[in-house]
């Protein structure tokens, strides 16, 4: 394996299966370099060494890189080298927060922070086992490990099972949606293959019986040959209508034109083309019909084209049965935009029969499909009595498609549902009121933006560092409180001389139990042989920082001994 491949594998390790583009590896590189410079800022207080501030900025950038491969080992190193390396203090938090977002399992992460927690006490209270008591070492460093750690950890372990939760319920919730669309589409494919049936075995078994006995009359001696004519037509117009009702019931079961067979007549022509067939055929009935067609003729797509037939088809039909005998005046106008088809007849010059055979849909019908090409249908009364339809249909709009119309029959079904407030189930009323809009709004579930964990981090992360000053402000509560118990002045120390009882100079001393004196007696100058001494602070110190003023007394055989001043490290 060459160079290149081993770097190649290196880097596909240290990505880990997060992917690492290179905007992330710059944006930690740039948090690296902050969290360095504050470390030295750190550093340069303490006087710190300079291979020691070298080696503080190096960690944190080696900690900030590999915290997304390894970020429970990152998060125990981190926490055991800031004893060695107080400017990776800052990293921390940032270890905290990357460990509790990808340890995958409670277990694992509790012992990844249980080992961090043991790392950062332990080397603490090696590191100040000379100087203070191990018990307050213990207590400030569970602060510190709880406040900036623990709780960076905590939020982002929430912040990213939140996220996963939101996730997984926005896959369910569009799964849940996807299926009610399938169900409201099965349901609409059997209404559509019932209906077919029924007009199958209705309406098919009713034409086929009027083509049998017109065309069996049409061939009947007696029949003249002006009767002859009219059985012709009505034969014909049986046999039109059993092919568009082969077609009709082809689409409602499978969504396609059912081919007509070989053998038999095609059907007429169903589009602009054909409305002079229909206005020859009503003619033919002794229907008083003229048809007028101005303008330039221009193609029109095929719903639109359909459109028109059906148009110009059901209104005759309306004048037929509603005013037998009146005459119709049909025309068709090719204008710049659209197509405008307009049907109108005049008032009946006789009584309508009494029983009229209507649906009462046709007219609604009309509407309907002019819509969905993007056109409109008018109908009412016209001037000096009798009926006016007109259509206006556009040349070149497409029908609408099959989504479209799913989606139109979807709201139309739901507004329905609201207004009779009620949906049939098992209930033991028998019916329960469905709110639509409730389930939809309760489908809806947004994912979390980003702004919103950076939210919660900004949120948690300001808690940490109030309770950090919450922490440091009682520290220094106690140490001033206790101060007392530790410093004398210059004074106090001259009015004690060698040689007085050792049980009098004590009684006008301090205790000197203080953790500010602790180990501060055995970093003087030799001791005398066999004695104890007791270390105060003077309470004039030194200006510079790090540097402690010391009064020493020593006793022995119940007497003072000897009383050294002197300047110790911290």
């Amino acid at each position: 394996m060459d160079a290149k491949a081993k770097t190649r594998a290196g880097w596909d390790w240290l990505r880990g299966p997060e992917p690492w583009t290179r905007r992330m590896l710059a944006g930690d590189l740039a948090l690296g370099g902050v969290l360095a410079i504050l470390g030295l800022g750190v550093e340069e207080v303490s006087h710190a060494s300079g291979p020691r501030m070298v080696g503080g900025a190096v960690a944190v950038m080696v900690l900030t890189l590999l915290r997304r491969r390894l970020p429970g080992t990152m998060l125990v190193l981190g926490a055991a080298v800031i004893t060695a390396l107080p400017g990776a203090f800052f990293i921390l938090p940032l270890m905290g927060w990357s460990a509790g977002r990808r340890i995958v399992g409670v277990g694992r992460a509790l012992a990844a922070f249980t080992l961090a927690f043991v790392a950062a006490v332990g080397f603490s209270v090696l590191d100040q086992w000379s100087q203070m008591k191990p018990l307050l070492v213990i207590v400030f460093s569970t602060l510190m490990f709880l406040a900036m750690t623990v709780m960076p950890g905590l939020a982002s372990r929430y912040w990213s099972q939140r996220r996963t939760l939101l996730r997984a319920l926005q896959e369910r919730n569009g799964q849940l949606l996807r299926e009610r669309a399938m169900v409201a589409g099965q349901a609409r494919l059997r209404e559509r293959q019932r209906i077919a049936q029924d007009m199958h075995d209705s309406l098919g078994h009713q034409l086929a019986l009027i083509s049998v006995h017109t065309g069996a009359l049409e061939v009947d001696p007696k029949l003249t040959d002006r009767q002859r004519e009219a059985v012709g037509v009505l034969r014909q117009a049986s046999v039109a209508a059993m092919h568009e009702l082969r077609e009709v019931v082809g689409i409602l079961r499978d969504g396609v034109e059912a081919p007509a067979p070989v053998e038999e007549a095609q059907p007429a022509a169903r589009g602009v083309a054909g409305i002079a067939g229909v206005v020859e055929a009503a003619r033919g009935s002794g229907t008083d019909v003229r048809m007028t067609t101005s303008g330039q003729p221009r193609p029109l797509v095929a719903a639109c084209d359909h459109a028109a037939y059906r148009i110009v088809q059901e209104a005759l039909t309306n004048a037929y049965k509603h005013a037998p005998g009146a005459p119709i005046a049909v025309e068709l106008r090719f204008e710049d935009d659209s197509l405008v088809v307009e049907i109108a007849n005049g008032p009946s010059p006789g009584p309508a029969a009494d029983e009229v055979v209507s649906g009462g849909q046709g007219l609604t019908g009309l509407r309907e499909r002019a819509r969905l090409v993007g056109g409109m249908v008018h109908a009412g009364p016209a001037e000096g009595g009798g009926f006016r339809v007109a259509g206006v249909l556009p040349y070149g709009a497409e029908p609408a498609g099959v989504e479209d119309v799913a989606d139109d029959f979807g709201q139309r079904a739901q507004a329905q549902a609201r207004t009779r407030g009620r949906v049939r189930g098992r209930g033991h009323g028998g019916e329960q009121p469905m709110d639509w809009e409730a389930v939809d709004r309760e489908l809806a579930v947004r994912m979390p933006s980003r702004s919103g964990g950076l939210a919660v981090g900004c949120g948690v992360a300001f808690a940490a560092m109030v309770l950090l000053v919450v922490a440091f402000g009682a520290a220094m509560v106690l140490m001033i409180d206790s101060a007392s118990d530790a410093m004398i002045d210059q004074d106090e120390f001259d009015a004690v001389h060698v040689g007085e009882a050792e049980q009098a100079v004590r009684d006008r001393l301090p205790s000197g139990e203080n953790f500010l004196t602790a180990g501060a007696a055995r970093k003087g100058p030799p001791k005398p042989a066999g004695s104890e001494c007791l270390a105060l602070l003077a309470e004039d110190q030194p200006s510079g920082l790090g540097t402690d003023r010391i009064f020493r007394f020593c006793f022995r055989d119940g007497k003072l001994v000897e009383k050294q001043e002197y300047e110790v490290k911290q």
